[in-house]
């Protein structure tokens, strides 16, 4: 968001790839990185996990996946109010596939456009080399589904799966589903996905105010092109009027608009604009007509207004959510327990004792064996079984019927007494880090 003043050609072009090389790279290495046998993010259906930050969730602990969208949403509407449509440009899968279609494969490597400065010429004829770009578009296209995929099964797995393909048709069928869309909307859809489909572009200008970042032409130095959407002329007549009428800006827009026009909800703030007129001018010693700026700093000639109460609240918001999420991530139980009481009320014994009855669910949602055992806080009441541990492998579950027992004492003639009492689950080899308290109650019979 530099001033272009001390630097009249721009390559924001340059600096576009680099990140999209930078985010290509994370994406497709990220799903590989495990700490503890966890995954940074991974959103697991068949075994109803959610990994985050390096550690598993059970779905029973899947509160915290509001926070992550939470989070995720309210950062895309501060860049928003920010930089404009930062995203599309900048981060969007969309547009990263199309550069890599578009300006690596068709024109770079198969020469089927003379160079990327000309994004609206349609391609006449070469149909063999055309067949050659989608095969090769088709191939990358099957790595960018997999890779989104991974996110919901680990690449471990996902390889796994692959081999016996025959065995995980569903699987197969959605890998193929999203490779078809991806081939679809990059090679045939391209830029209409932008202008006609994505939602977000017709959301975008409630977040704007006069100092969000955007793409702007100057249109006091360079000139009116058009009044009330009517082109006037190809080149202002006015010899102040800056504007060559070159229009290197229209041909390179991905998304065919003329920016002189004004705020589209078609520009993706790509900035290949921006980049086309600062080579123009540039040749004239002059700095760039379009420049990524806000309206106020273009008419008052000041910095860019970044911190405002807009931006700034967003910035709470993102840190409180953000915080809370840190905070009950700590809080992970590393063991899960249910206490459910059986239909049977009590029981007594011939021995003159009393026994309740309970299902115990454990689950073991670490990433290790343990052996789990627990205790019960009132002294007068024993365990009469299950006398050993209960051993279960990472993320098992198993039900257990308990029995507790205590000598019977008399009461008054209300009826059966509950006792409230506090069972203490914890696993033998880590007693110390996963321990979790549950409460329930013990039933005595009336005298």
């Amino acid at each position: 968001m530099s001033n272009l003043i001390d630097n009249p050609q721009s390559n924001y072009a340059k600096k576009r790839y680099i990140f999209y090389s930078i985010l290509t790279c994370i994406a497709l290495i990220l799903p590989f990185i495990r700490i503890g046998g966890n995954h940074f993010f991974l959103l697991r259906f068949d075994k109803k996990q959610l990994h985050l930050l390096f550690n598993s969730f059970d779905t029973q602990e899947l509160y915290l996946m509001p926070f992550v969208l939470i989070i995720f949403f309210l950062t895309i509407f501060f860049l928003t109010t920010l930089g404009g449509r930062v995203w599309c440009g900048w981060s969007c899968p969309q547009t990263i596939f199309r550069v890599i279609y578009r300006d690596l494969i068709q024109t770079k490597i198969l020469k089927l456009h003379k160079n990327i400065n000309n994004k609206q010429k349609p391609i006449d004829g070469q149909n063999f080399k055309k067949f050659i770009g989608v095969a090769i578009w088709s191939v990358l296209a099957c790595l960018a589904a997999a890779n989104f995929l991974w996110f919901f099964v680990p690449p471990e797995d996902f390889i796994s799966y692959v081999k016996n393909a025959g065995e995980h048709k569903f699987l197969m069928g959605i890998w193929f589903f999203i490779t078809a869309f991806i081939i679809f909307d990059v090679v045939w859809l391209a830029e209409k996905f932008c202008v006609y489909v994505c939602p977000y572009a017709r959301i975008q200008s409630v977040m704007f105010d006069d100092d969000t970042v955007q793409v702007i032409y100057d249109d006091k130095r360079g000139g009116k092109i058009y009044d009330k959407n009517i082109k006037l002329w190809k080149k202002p007549p006015e010899p102040e009027n800056e504007c060559t009428g070159c229009e290197a800006c229209v041909k390179i827009c991905p998304t065919h608009i003329d920016i002189r026009k004004g705020m589209q909800l078609d520009c993706i703030n790509c900035l290949e604009c921006v980049d086309a007129c600062s080579k123009v001018m540039g040749k004239l010693g002059k700095k760039t007509l379009i420049d990524w700026t806000s309206d106020n700093s273009l008419k008052s000639g000041k910095k860019v207004n970044y911190l405002r109460f807009r931006t700034i609240a967003y910035m709470v918001v993102i840190a409180i959510a953000a915080v809370i999420l840190a905070f009950m991530s700590t809080k992970k139980e590393y063991m899960l327990l249910n206490i459910n009481r059986t239909s049977e009320l009590y029981k007594i014994t011939k021995s003159n004792k009393v026994e309740n009855a309970y299902t115990f669910l454990f689950q073991n949602t670490d990433n290790k064996e343990h052996a789990y055992y627990f205790d019960v806080n009132n002294t007068n009441i024993k365990i009469e079984r299950p006398k050993d541990e209960i051993v279960l492998k990472a993320g098992a579950k198993k039900k257990v019927v308990v029995v507790l027992s205590s000598e019977a004492i008399s009461i008054d003639k209300n009826g059966n007494k509950p006792v409230s009492i506090s069972i203490a689950a914890y696993a033998k080899d880590d007693k110390e880090r996963i321990n979790i308290k549950r409460e329930t109650i013990f039933v005595y019979p009336e005298k």
